[in-house]
C-alpha cells in the first residue's frame, strides 16, 4: 500500500498544482483534496472532499480515509473569490490549523505533516538583521494581518509536534511565490500601471518560482532521501535578491515615490476599490525588504531551486505583458533619480 496524502486548500491554483503533481509519485496511492468550496480546476484523479477545515468534522475526515500524510496549504493572505473578508481567512488560517492539527493528533495513521508558512513570520522592520536564519528571532513581532496568522499558525505546529513526537513534522517559510499564474497580492500591486513605493527606499526582495514551490512540497511530503532530512523548519527562496527599482524597470512600471504616510492612505484606497489588498504589512516589507538564508533548505533538505528570484520574476513579468515605459528607458532614468537622491536600505542592510 502506498501513502494516503490529504491535501488542504485545493480550490486555489496552487493547491490544485500540488495535488495533480503528488498523485504522480509512485509512492503514493491514494490523494484526498480537501476545501470549503469545490475548485474550479480539474484535480486530475484525486478525489475532492467539501469539508471546511474550521469545523470539527475534519478529524472524521483524515479517521474514515486513513490518512497517513497531511500537506497544510490553506494558508493564505487574501480571500478566494467570495469566500469572505479578512476575518474568514484569520478564521480560515489560525482556528483551521488549529482543528487539523487537533484532527491529526487523534489520527494514529497519519506519520507526516508538512506545513505551507511563511517568510513573513519575521516580520519587516528597520532594525531587522540583513538576512534571516531559521533561528534568528525577529526585531518585531508582526502586529497583524496575515504575518500575525503565520506565526500564531507556527505557534500551534509546535505545540502539534511535542505531543506527536512520532510525527514527522516540516514547515516550509516560502518567500514571495510568483509565476506566470500568480494571484497573490504582490503579485496584484506588481499588475497596477505605476508602483507606488515609499520615498527614500529600495527594499530587498527575494521570489519563489510557483514550480519550485511544488517541488519542495512535493520533496517535504515524501520520505527523505539518502543524506536528507525533511522534518524541520526551512526558509525556501530563489538565489540571489532584487531592489524594488530593479523590479519596476524590468516590469516597464514607473513608480510614484511617496511619504510614508501617503502610501498607507493609498493603500487604503486601494483596498476599499477593491484592486488590489495593499495591506500595511505588505507596505512594511516594500519598505524595508526582507531577505532569507537557504542554507538549510540546500544542505539539510536537499532541495536546490531550478530558478532564482531573477529568473521568477523573469518569468512572471512575461506573463503580464509590457508596462506603461520601455524598460531600457525607464532605467536610465530610474538611474538619474538615483543619482540625485540615494536610496535608504536601513542601519543593518
Amino acid at each position: 500500500m502506498g501513502n494516503v496524502v490529504l491535501v488542504t486548500g485545493v480550490a486555489r491554483q496552487l493547491g490544485g498544482r500540488f495535488v495533480r503533481r503528488i498523485q504522480r509519485d509512485p509512492d503514493v496511492d491514494r490523494v484526498i483534496g480537501v476545501d470549503a468550496v469545490a475548485p474550479e480546476h480539474h484535480l486530475g484523479d484525486a478525489e475532492f472532499l467539501k469539508a471546511d477545515i474550521r469545523h470539527p468534522a475534519i478529524a472524521r475526515v483524515l479517521a474514515e480515509t486513513g490518512v497517513d500524510t497531511v500537506v497544510h496549504m490553506d494558508i493564505n493572505g487574501t480571500p478566494l473569490h467570495s469566500r469572505g473578508g479578512r476575518a474568514s481567512v484569520k478564521e480560515t488560517n489560525v482556528i483551521g490549523t488549529m482543528q487539523l492539527l487537533g484532527a491529526c493528533q487523534k489520527a494514529p495513521a497519519v506519520q507526516r505533516v508538512v506545513i505551507k508558512s511563511s517568510t513573513s513570520v519575521y516580520g519587516s522592520a528597520p532594525r531587522d538583521p540583513a538576512v534571516f536564519t531559521e533561528n534568528t528571532p525577529p526585531k518585531s513581532l508582526p502586529s497583524g494581518g496575515f504575518a500575525k496568522d503565520t506565526v500564531e499558525v507556527e505557534g500551534y505546529v509546535r505545540g502539534f509536534a511535542r505531543r506527536r513526537p512520532d510525527v514527522a513534522v516540516c514547515v516550509l517559510r516560502f518567500a514571495n511565490i510568483l509565476g506566470p499564474s500568480a494571484d497573490s497580492p504582490l503579485a496584484e500591486y506588481f499588475a497596477l500601471p505605476v508602483l507606488p513605493t515609499v520615498l527614500g527606499y529600495d527594499p530587498r526582495l527575494q521570489f519563489v518560482h510557483e514550480d519550485d514551490a511544488i517541488e519542495v512540497l512535493r520533496i517535504a511530503a515524501s520520505e527523505p532521501r539518502r543524506g536528507t532530512l525533511n522534518s524541520g523548519t526551512f526558509n525556501i527562496a530563489g538565489d540571489g535578491v532584487l531592489l524594488l527599482s530593479q523590479v519596476s524597470r524590468r516590469l516597464g512600471r514607473p513608480t510614484l515615490p511617496l511619504f510614508l504616510p501617503t502610501v498607507t492612505w493609498a493603500g487604503t484606497v486601494l483596498r476599499s476599490l477593491g484592486i488590489t489588498d495593499f495591506s500595511p504589512e505588505q507596505i512594511r516589507m516594500l519598505t524595508h525588504g526582507r531577505v532569507v538564508e537557504t542554507t538549510q533548505m540546500r544542505e539539510t533538505l536537499g532541495f536546490h531551486p531550478a530558478y532564482t528570484t531573477a529568473e521568477t520574476f523573469a518569468e512572471f513579468a512575461r506573463g503580464r505583458g509590457p508596462g506603461l515605459l520601455p524598460p531600457a528607458s525607464l532605467a536610465r532614468t530610474v538611474d538619474r533619480l538615483a543619482g540625485v537622491l540615494p536610496a535608504r536600505r536601513g542601519p543593518s542592510q
